[in-house]
């Protein structure tokens, strides 16, 4: 009997010391990744002849909400949002309709990823709720993609829009008027996708909206359009170039910053912008220069204390004056920099920036040294639109230069002269750099803008061609670039984007399909196919 006791005894100790040995937290099972779903709406979803004003909603589990505000895509849109309870986690949702309901129209709610489970927010993806007012849904579809016109990178959140062309139609209501159907790409979608349509003409367009109004700002708002109308039903998956207009030029609002600096902020574009500045009758002249960084111009003009002057700003179709008394104000003090700060590229030049504009400059107070003391022949030339005296030279490899700016080289609007002013900057060896040689195949037409870009689609090199067609880009930094080439149909060397109004789409660009690798102390040879 004993014996048998001991026997129990052992094996109690043993399961106990087994228990001991695997001690452990509690994994609490795999992680859910199932996604809600849902077991009954009300009114059935897919109903017609609707009538009501709440639509319940419910799931299998508790659910959330997240981003409901920019996911949730409701056409046609309603001037009025309905409103969604609880605001807590629940396994029914009521939709609460505060909007007035168009007849014999087909409604639409797509729910992108915002409906997500309360535990792991696993999202119940694009789920959509339909419905009808009329006897019937109306069941067409049209895909639409969008890119943008200039850069590779692709906006997400671009509303897709589809405008009714009837009697009433008129290209000004993408500024005014919600549109009868709208998508959305969302965060992810490659293709926005247009369901339960009408058969019908529309303008389609897509914008990235910054107010989310579902109406075009020019000022904040980049557009694509699709220039014809477009009929529905269709299977046609539309591509829609998205650009920002460029504004009418506009001026806005005009000050005295210092003793004799005046800045004017303005709109669109400033080039070739007329400007008069009177005291009575008599012209006053003025220097223009750009204030860097920001759409700012800035005048300078000397006028005595107490004076008063008319400034008149023109160009094109807007005029606009401005009535000013001259205050006394400080003068600007005087200072220079440079974007040098140790090693001068091939392809740069140097260049002195000043804050104020420079009257005149005397070269023989400036001295330009390289490393074995021997002076080097240079010329200068003065950008008075950004207040930039540049330094020309040629270059040599593995360089040591200073560059020596004695006491009145340089003088200001102000005639105040510099003090003693000295920079420091190396060359590398040329064999730290790459050359790339671009043929072009296939041109459409000329002349044309040849590009190349870097990760952050800066403009690194540019060149402008008429005709040729092997464009040379050389002493490149080593890294990878983008290349591309934009077919400059105004010819004005820049790229030029589209306007709604005018129904004109953006300057053509085409990108090299694969990036560039430059290395250095390498010559590279591209050929740039452009049928392709």
């Amino acid at each position: 009997m004993q014996s048998v006791y001991s026997k129990y005894l052992l094996l109690l100790l043993a399961i106990i010391t087994i228990g001991c040995a695997k001690r452990g937290s509690i994994t609490g099972g795999k992680k859910d990744t199932i996604p809600p779903v849902l077991i009954s709406s009300l009114p059935k979803n897919g109903s017609i002849n609707f009538i009501g004003k709440d639509i319940q909603l419910t799931f299998d589990e508790f659910v959330k909400l997240k981003d409901v505000s920019k996911q949730l895509i409701i056409s046609p849109p309603m001037k009025l949002q309905p409103e969604i309870l609880p605001a807590t986690a629940s396994k029914t949702l009521t939709l609460k309709i505060k909007d007035t309901l168009q007849p014999n129209t087909t409604y639409s709610f797509n729910f992108g990823k915002s409906i997500q489970d309360n535990n792991e927010g696993n999202p119940y993806q694009q789920f959509k709720y339909v419905f009808s007012t009329g006897s019937y849904i109306d069941s067409l579809t049209l895909g639409a993609t969008t890119k943008d016109a200039l850069g590779k990178k692709v906006d997400n959140f671009v509303s897709i829009l589809l405008y009714e062309v009837n009697e009433k139609y008129t290209d000004s209501a993408i500024y005014k008027q919600a549109p009868r159907y709208v998508t959305n790409t969302l965060d992810s979608l490659k293709i926005g996708k247009f369901e339960n349509l009408k058969k019908g003409k529309y303008r389609l367009v897509a914008l990235k909206d910054a107010n989310s109004n579902n109406k075009f700002d020019p000022k904040t708002d980049k557009i694509g359009f699709q220039k014809d109308f477009i009929t529905l039903p269709n299977d046609t998956i539309y591509e829609l170039e998205l650009f920002k207009e460029e504004l009418p030029f506009k001026s806005i609002n005009f000050s005295q910053a210092s003793a004799a600096r005046y800045t004017m902020g303005y709109e669109g574009n400033s080039k070739d912008v007329k400007i008069s500045i009177k005291k009575g009758t008599e012209e006053i002249p003025y220097l223009l220069t750009k204030l860097p960084k920001k759409d700012s111009l800035q005048l300078w003009f000397k006028a005595p204390k107490g004076d008063s002057v008319k400034v008149a700003i023109s160009k094109n179709n807007y005029a606009k004056s401005y009535s000013l008394k001259i205050r006394d104000q400080k003068k600007d003090s005087l200072n220079f920099t440079t974007a040098i700060s140790e090693t001068l590229n091939f392809r740069d030049n140097f260049e002195i920036n000043s804050n104020s504009p420079i009257s005149k400059w005397d070269v023989s107070k400036m001295k330009l040294i390289k490393k074995d003391s021997s002076e080097v022949k240079f010329t200068t030339e003065y950008d008075a639109y950004n207040q930039k005296l540049k330094i020309l030279f040629t270059k040599g490899p593995q360089e040591k230069y200073n560059l020596k700016l004695l006491p009145g080289a340089l003088y200001n609007y102000y005639d105040m002269k510099n003090d003693t002013l000295s920079y420091n900057f190396t060359t590398n060896d040329i064999s730290e750099y790459g050359n790339l040689k671009v043929t072009l195949e296939n041109v459409k037409r000329f002349p044309v803008i040849v590009q190349l870009v870097d990760e952050k689609e800066n403009v690194i090199a540019s060149e402008f061609s008429e005709k040729n067609t092997v464009l040379n880009f050389e002493l490149l930094e080593p890294k990878k670039y983008t290349l591309r080439l934009i077919y400059d149909d105004n010819k004005d060397k820049e790229w030029t984007p589209g306007n709604f109004l005018a129904l004109r789409q953006s300057e053509e660009v085409i990108y090299f399909p694969k990036e560039l690798d430059v290395r250095a102390n390498w010559d590279v040879e591209q050929p740039f196919d452009l049928s392709k």
